[in-house]
Order: C-alpha cells, then structure tokens, then sequence
C-alpha cells in the first residue's frame, strides 16, 4: 500500500486525498495555493469542512455567513495560530484570496448541520510536547472539546533534528478509552524548502511498514499503525494533522517497546 501522496509544486491544486483514493471512510484533505484574486469554490455535500488558512489573507463565503479578510501569516512557520472556518454539511463555499494565500481543505462524513462558525486564533489551544530532543509545539485548530461530529485538526512544529508523533503511538483500535480508531493524514512543509524529513508507518506484526522521505507539500496517510516522524538538522518541520473515525475521541497507545523512553 503506497501512504506517500507528492506534492506539486507549481499550480493552484497542490495535493488532494480522498477517501476514495486512499481506501477508506473517513478522512478527506485538500491543499491549494491562490494568487491574490484567485478563487476557489465547492459544496460540502454530506461531509463537514474545515478551512485552515496556512498562509495569506482570504475571504470565506459559506452559506449565508460572509468573513472578511482573515488569516494573516506569511508562512506556516510564523510564531501564530491561524485562522480556520468551520462549515457544516449541504453548505456551498466560496474562497477568495486577497493576497498570495495557501488553504488546507479538513473534511469527514457528517450528519449534524451545525452553525457555520470562525475559529479565531486566541481560541486555539497550543502546547509544548516532550522533552529535549523530543520537543515539539503544538497547536489545537479544532479539537474535540469543540462541536463538529467526526473531525479533529491540528498543527505541529518540530525543530530541525527532533523526532515528532514519538515514541511512536497507533490509533487504530476501538478499545476506548486506551484507544480509538482515527484515520490520519500528514501534510509535511519544510523550511527552508529544500529540506526533507522522515516518516515511518508500521503495525506490530509488519504486515504494513512503509518508510518514506517526504518532502515540502507531501502528504503521507496513516490508514493504521504507528507513524513517528523523524526531522533531520538544518530544516524545521511543520504538518497538519487531520483525523477521523467512527467515534470523534483521540486515544492513542504507544509501541511498547519504544515507552521505556517516557519513564526516564
């Protein structure tokens, strides 16, 4: 099974997974760059949408509801949370750039129509995760002690020469609440953009291990199994993650025989 999805790196469709073409249920995932006065427009059908502006200012229409001029950040690197837009089922979507913008298109299965909404960066949580040479910044964009029904989406940060989703930890068991079963997309950006990093996807009995040098815009998907990531010197990683799955509650469970590194 090929987990890797390249980028392009020139046009406004920089990547796109389906649950089509990745051969599940749940998680959906788009990237696109626009050029100021660019357009972009979908409808969400029976899947709920969330629109992370990466990069660039944009104007979002969904709906009835109009947000004007959000976002802000030159790169996805900046010390900031972005903004995102929530929107539920059967709602048509506009987005429009006002100036060179790149947004990431977060989607799963939906049955409730709730309330369009913006998610302002102040309300964004973001954390410090591990410890030395596992340290790694974390910012909440829509977790799931906020309303959607089966979407979680966050961003991360790891410093050049870290390790990052480690010790490696699986979600793809409903034995709640030890785990649950989330199907996963990584969007990996490097800076500068030459870099690359290193991404492992493998189950305890090996019938999938897969390892992959991603590169600037690449996506990997986790259907299952463990998925640690592993940054070389000279480049900082960035990625978002997007999740789903049957029960919206993130349980993960360490490989245990890499835990011993948590009781130092």
């Amino acid at each position: 099974m090929k987990l890797l999805v390249k980028g392009k790196q020139s046009g406004q469709e920089i990547v796109a997974v389906t649950p089509e073409s990745a051969g599940w249920q749940h998680v959906g995932f788009a990237a696109h760059r626009l050029v100021a006065g660019a357009g972009l427009t979908l409808h969400t059908g029976a899947r709920e949408l969330c629109i992370v502006v990466m990069a660039g200012v944009v104007n979002v229409d969904a709906g009835e509801q109009r947000w004007a001029r959000i976002g802000g950040r030159a790169s996805v690197f900046d010390d900031q949370s972005p903004f995102a837009v929530y929107v539920p089922n059967g709602q048509a979507v506009s987005i429009t750039a006002d100036s060179d913008a790149e947004v990431a298109l977060c989607s799963a299965p939906a049955n409730t129509s709730r309330p369009a909404r913006l998610i302002e960066p102040g309300s964004m949580k973001r954390s410090v995760r591990g410890s030395g040479a596992n340290t790694r910044y974390v910012c909440d964009i829509l977790p799931q002690t906020e309303p959607a029904d089966g979407l979680l989406v966050v961003e991360v940060l790891t410093p050049g020469g870290h390790s990052s989703s480690y010790p490696p930890h699986k979600h793809d068991s409903d034995n709640i609440p030890q785990e649950s079963t989330l199907e996963e997309t990584y969007y990996h950006r490097l800076n500068p953009a030459q870099g690359f990093a290193f991404q492992r996807v493998y189950t305890d009995d090996r019938s999938l291990d897969e390892s992959m040098a991603v590169e600037n815009h690449d996506v990997v998907m986790v259907p299952r199994g463990y998925h640690p990531v592993v940054v070389p010197y000279g480049y900082d990683s960035y990625y978002l993650n997007v999740m789903a799955g049957p029960k919206r509650e993130w349980h993960f469970k360490n490989d245990p025989a890499h835990e011993w590194m948590l009781k130092k």
